[in-house]
């Protein structure tokens, strides 16, 4: 049984397998996702490359991008070996390349479709199946079509609504912009538990401290944190006792650090070169005495062709000498 109550957000480009072992280490609890894979890329593409995760980084969603159920249900069926937790359809990245393709935010406007997506993935494999929309796409944005997508999906099988908390603009706004221009409308998710109480309804957008989450948790089933989790990692660090009632003593960013040295001495040993990993942690000391020289240090050296793990030592060492 998956405990949703925290979540952090996919993200493209960001939430690879480096960045969720990295936040693992902060939150044994959090519930973490891959970036958006296409089913193109899984099906056609160097799949182990795409699914490998370290058991240390569960409980960990896929999210699939996809409109097709029969490639849909092939995905889940690959997907299925790699023991994640919870699949999961992207219904609500706004990017040129996805409506292309005709899936994300675009599926919002055909919930039939949906539906048999979601029932594909769900006859496929034995594993939740969850779908990750917006409260709107363009001019369906009306609070009656956003509980009819719902309701129609809902019939598929579907428990698990996480519901990003802005309507999606398709035309004229970049992916960047729709992260921040159309206005944030959280008493739309609200209502949205309260006419289908027997879902669960999860939260994102815009959420940025512990104490907005809670207050979400007052209302609904779970809250989704995206880039600030990424920004600043160590929003991550007391997840475990504050939300999920947890007794493990709270870790130091430094002792955060130091236990990530050990996964990337491994890794380097399988030629998995060192910025890939460190650029997850440069957030680390957000907002500490230090964080500018860690940042710049790991910045202007990780990615050489020579850079060894020297470069995060002396790096640390630069932060703990200015927190000193």
């Amino acid at each position: 049984m998956i405990n949703r109550k925290f979540c952090v957000a996919p993200m493209l480009d960001w939430t690879d397998r480096h960045c969720r072992y990295f936040l693992r280490l902060i939150s044994q609890h959090a519930v973490l996702y891959t970036e958006m894979l296409t089913t193109g890329a899984i099906i056609h593409g160097d799949s182990d490359y795409h699914l490998q995760m370290d058991a240390f980084e569960h409980p960990v969603a896929l999210q699939l991008g996809g409109s097709n159920p029969q490639d849909l249900a092939t995905a889940c069926k690959m997907a299925a070996q790699y023991d994640y937790a919870e699949i999961n359809l992207n219904c609500g990245c706004p990017s040129d390349r996805v409506q292309n393709g005709m899936f994300g935010a675009v599926m919002m406007k055909d919930a039939q479709i949906t539906a048999d997506c979601v029932a594909a993935m769900r006859d496929a494999v034995d594993l939740p199946i969850t779908v990750k929309h917006r409260i709107g796409v363009d001019d369906y944005d009306s609070y009656e079509f956003l509980r009819d997508f719902v309701g129609t999906v809902a019939q598929s099988g579907c428990e698990v609504f996480l519901v990003h908390a802005r309507k999606a603009w398709l035309k004229g706004l970049s992916p960047k912009q729709n992260r921040e221009i159309p206005e944030l409308n959280y008493a739309t998710v609200y209502q949205l538990k309260k006419d289908f109480p027997q879902l669960d309804i999860i939260i994102n957008g815009g959420v940025t401290t512990l104490e907005q989450s809670l207050e979400h948790l007052q209302h609904l089933d779970g809250v989704m944190v995206g880039r600030e989790a990424y920004t600043n990692p160590y929003l991550l660090a007391t997840v475990d006792q504050n939300i999920y009632g947890s007794t493990a003593p709270i870790k130091s960013r430094m002792e955060i650090a130091e236990e990530f040295l050990n996964y990337v001495d491994n890794e380097l040993s399988k030629n998995t070169k060192l910025n890939a990993m460190t650029r997850h942690i440069l957030g680390l000391f957000h907002g500490m005495p230090g964080a500018r020289q860690f940042r710049r240090h790991i910045s202007e050296n990780a990615f050489k062709p020579s850079a060894n793990i020297g470069v995060l030592t002396t790096a640390l060492e630069k932060t703990s000498g200015a927190i000193a």
